[in-house]
């Protein structure tokens, strides 16, 4: 999921270099919607990890 993020957040950064708005805000916005989700199974991973 952090992969697809990345991949995301470069895509914004090419898009938005180039002049392309709309993909730019578009390609950040799924990038941060995806960083989010990564980090909340990522704190709900290691509080599963630490009670087994």
């Amino acid at each position: 999921m952090l992969y697809y993020a990345v991949i995301f957040l470069l895509i914004a950064l090419v898009a938005g270099a180039l002049g392309f708005g709309g993909i730019a805000g578009t390609a950040t916005m799924i990038a941060k919607v995806l960083f989010i989700i990564f980090l909340v199974l990522f704190v709900v991973a290691l509080l599963r990890h630490k009670r087994a």
